[in-house]
């Protein structure tokens, strides 16, 4: 009987749900009917380690009983209302996301997830620029290694391939963020890396013109471009081209914050601040939609007497309000933020580097908390990218070895929930070896 739930599943799918980034023809997808912590299984009761964190979202992982009952007793008290009401656990979730930012944070704006955080922080630093009187302040700048959303504006300020049949949206100009590993200007070192950088990023804002210029949007540490760790001083020297140019800075920490790194923002680790700060999916673990922006006292300021031409029916929802406070509490009471920090240094890093030395698809580990890259290649001397073949082949041999893995580009990402135990990490190392063998032995 479980088995014929996951054949009618499958079907369903196959018949009725149109897919997001896929051709829809012959895609044959698992099927998750629970999950629990750092496991979930389809209706057969087969297991798969969530190494994938579904979209590296599920921070505090599946089924946290203490979110599972807050999001309850909302739904049993207040299911919704709208944005244009006071509600006290909206109110109790905005304090608690304000209280894990830098001081002096003002106010959050809620979104209904990281996509359109990102589209109002661009309308946010236009709009604050224009009241600054600088009306022709419209361009974004952003890398082109980057993912930050798919709607209008966060898909062009992408700067990967998914931007290109979508170029909607207007004053987007991007430029090369520093990757030591395939370094756009021949550096040897972080610290050149760094350095020729931020002297590329600030001959484009010279190109571009200054004045022209609303914002710099960069992911704190980009997700699923490749987890770049930014070299030293580059995010503060970034800081430090903003404040000289005037322009306003955006870090996106939709992927990156709220435990991910180890820390409740990745920035924290990196001697900066910004002006907006953008966030989703671990702030509750994607167990109701939301997002939102963070916003500095200046920037909030502006909108004391101007309105603010935005909003969404489902702004601060109750669920989600209710499902951010149980989830940061969680997270605090639990240590889970100090159980990734941890487990990245004391498990993942040293697992991966073991893998790294054994296998010579893996040109380079990189990471930090539970945020990790494979970066496989097919030649370590010329760090040529493996196929797309290579990567199907190395999923489904992760798959079928009980590991449910997050493929990007040539790259496996390494992004378990927070609450990973380090034998769980034991038995995914285990799983990983097995599978890069068996491919690694196809390719010979």
């Amino acid at each position: 009987m479980t088995e014929d739930l996951d054949a009618l599943a499958k079907q369903l799918d196959r018949e009725f749900v149109f897919h997001s980034w896929s051709a829809q023809a012959g895609l044959d997808l698992p099927v998750i009917a629970g999950g629990s912590g750092t496991v979930v299984w389809d209706h057969a009761g087969n297991r798969l380690l969530d190494f994938s964190s579904q979209l590296v979202n599920v921070n505090i992982g599946h089924q946290h009983p203490a979110v599972v009952a807050a999001i309850r007793e909302q739904a049993e008290r207040l299911a919704t209302i709208g944005p244009a009401t006071a509600n006290l656990h909206r109110g109790q979730a905005a304090e608690r996301i304000l209280d894990k930012a830098p001081d002096g944070f003002a106010k959050v704006f809620f979104t209904n997830g990281g996509a359109d955080a990102i589209e109002n922080a661009i309308r946010m630093a236009r709009l604050h620029c224009a009241a600054r009187g600088e009306v022709g302040r419209e361009t974004v700048l952003s890398t082109y290694r980057s993912y930050h959303g798919n709607t209008g504006a966060a898909i062009v300020a992408t700067g990967d391939w998914r931007r290109m049949p979508n170029q909607f949206a207007r004053g987007h100009v991007h430029f090369f963020g520093p990757f030591l590993y395939r370094t756009e200007f021949w550096a040897t070192t972080p610290e050149e890396e760094s350095e020729r950088a931020l002297q590329h990023l600030e001959r484009v804002i010279q190109s571009e013109g200054p004045a022209t210029i609303a914002a710099l949007l960069l992911e704190s540490i980009p997700g699923t471009a490749g987890i770049m760790l930014p070299p030293p001083g580059y995010l503060a020297g970034v800081r430090a081209l903003a404040d000289k140019y005037g322009i306003v800075l955006i870090l996106d920490e939709v992927m990156a914050g709220f435990g991910r790194t180890g820390r409740w923002f990745a920035f924290q680790g990196y001697d900066v601040v910004p002006d907006l700060i953008t966030f989703a999916k671990g702030v509750n673990s994607g167990y109701v939609p939301v997002g939102g922006v963070i916003i500095s006292p200046e920037i909030s300021a502006t909108f004391d007497d101007r309105v603010f031409p935005g909003g969404l029916t489902y702004s601060g929802h109750p669920l989600a309000a209710a499902s951010i406070i149980a989830a940061i509490d969680a997270m605090e009471s639990e240590g889970i933020v100090d159980n990734a920090r941890r487990v990245g240094e004391e498990a993942i890093g040293p697992g991966l580097a073991e893998l790294a030395e054994k296998h010579p698809l893996i040109g380079e580990v990189r990471g930090e908390g539970v945020f990790w890259a494979l970066d496989l290649v097919s030649d370590r001397e010329t760090r040529e990218p493996v196929g797309a073949d290579v990567i199907g082949r190395l999923k489904k041999e992760l798959t079928s070895r009980g590991l449910l893995p997050f493929a990007a580009e040539n790259r496996i990402h390494v992004v378990p929930p927070c609450v990973v135990t380090d034998g769980e990490v034991q038995e995914a190392m285990s799983i990983y070896d097995e599978a890069l063998t068996k491919v690694e032995g196809d390719l010979a």
